[in-house]
């Protein structure tokens, strides 16, 4: 059994009052005030609420003890007596706060653990850490884990990927992550650094070195602009990229500041196939304009400038 401790919001001993995201491995730069949560008045023997006010308690109470034979279940089989408390530090504090997403209860607007609020249905992708959701647009999936295990929708139904039979490939692909080990630190630097990476990661190489669609032999750049998405300023970089193997594709990466905490930037790459079977291009300005800050489903986020080809 692994001794990790996994992703989630942990108190940020540097900064009272605060919570700070911890990606597994590492702190994140992203923090927010600490969710709290605000207990009701409960009437005593002389307020006419006695026998209510008992019923109350007792009920309380057994959600305390519950909650606390449940803590106790998930902290069973973990060593976290050397898991430091401090922010700086190489691992979390053990405890998990309120607030992440992986005790969402039915009906809510919190994500269940595969980060899709439970009355979201199908057609939006949640990231939680960024603060933001996407349309899945119709004929689309969200796995429910993929190789690199980053938030993902793509195409419904794989094909064998050109130049490497034992790989899969889908049609379309968009995936969401955050900006880390990278130099640049505006939307625009961080896009014209990402789409080099994005490009190889589509038509080059899969994660785990296959070469696949007889890898790039040429680009070109066919757009590039500033773009508001989730109603930030951001900038994307679109590729159209020829291939050994099979038609090629277009690949963009689109930076623009989380909705959440540090607001630290957020980097959303598309790869779509040209070609007959691949999604229309026009759809990757579509689902940029879909793109919402949590919470906001209707407006404030779907102001994103469309980049032509």
């Amino acid at each position: 059994m692994s001794n990790a401790t996994p992703p989630g919001w942990y108190p940020d001993s540097a900064a009272p009052g605060n919570e700070r995201w911890w990606d597994g491995l590492s702190w994140t730069a992203h923090t927010r005030p600490y969710a709290t949560v605000v207990q009701q008045p409960v009437p005593g023997p002389g307020s006419g609420g006695g026998t209510g006010a008992r019923t109350i308690a007792l009920v309380a109470a057994g959600a305390v003890v519950v909650g606390a034979v449940v803590t106790g279940a998930v902290l069973l089989g973990r060593d976290d007596s050397a898991a430091p408390a401090a922010s700086g530090s190489s691992e979390p504090a053990p405890q998990q706060p309120a607030g992440t997403g992986t005790d969402a209860a039915p009906g809510d607007d919190s994500p269940s653990p595969d980060g899709t609020p439970d009355d979201a249905g199908p057609t939006v992708l949640v990231d939680q850490l960024n603060g933001i959701t996407l349309p899945v647009p119709d004929g689309w999936e969200r796995p429910e884990s993929t190789v690199e295990k980053l938030l993902t929708m793509r195409t419904k139904g794989s094909y064998d990927c050109p130049g490497a039979s034992s790989a899969f490939c889908y049609h379309g692909t968009v995936t969401t992550r955050t900006s880390s080990g990278m130099d640049a630190t505006t939307p625009e630097g961080l896009a014209e650094q990402d789409i080099g990476a994005a490009a190889k990661r589509a038509y080059e190489e899969d994660v785990i070195g296959r070469r696949i669609h007889g890898g790039i032999t040429s680009h070109r750049q066919i757009a590039a602009g500033p773009v508001s998405v989730a109603g930030r300023t951001g900038y994307q970089v679109r590729w159209r990229v020829l291939t050994g193997k099979g038609p090629g594709g277009y690949v963009q990466s689109l930076v623009f500041p989380s909705a959440v905490g540090s607001e630290s930037p957020v980097i959303v790459r598309y790869a779509f196939d040209a070609g007959p079977d691949g999604p229309p291009l026009a759809l990757m300005d579509t689902v940029t304009k879909g793109i919402r800050p949590i919470g906001d489903s209707e407006t404030s986020g779907g102001v994103g400038s469309s980049v032509a080809p």
